[in-house]
């Protein structure tokens, strides 16, 4: 009797064009995002760190940094990072007139 085949899809497979240390320049995308002016401020206050340890670094840079802690984070992990954060309103605030 034969067995019956499951079909799995694979995951796409990443391409990588460099070594770990050689770096490849990527075409940056911008973008815009509201937050809350408390975890705006905390941006300044890494930077500060930064800073200190003489380091400077841009706000884009720890955003990235961020992105690739938080996905070294396993799923439960993350989704208690994301439900400590304040809810935020979506959208562009209305004009006055």
């Amino acid at each position: 009797m034969a067995k019956a085949r499951t079909s799995v899809a694979k995951p796409p497979v990443m391409k990588t064009v460099a070594s770990k240390t050689a770096r490849v320049r990527q075409k940056p995308v911008r973008d815009s995002f509201t937050m809350p002016e408390r975890d705006f401020a905390l941006i300044a206050t890494l930077k500060a760190r930064a800073l200190a340890a003489r380091r400077e670094t841009k706000k884009s840079e720890l955003l990235r940094a961020g992105l690739h802690v938080l996905t070294a984070l396993d799923t439960p992990a993350l989704l208690a990072a994301l439900g400590q954060l304040d809810p935020v309103k979506v959208g562009r605030p209305k004009k006055d007139h």
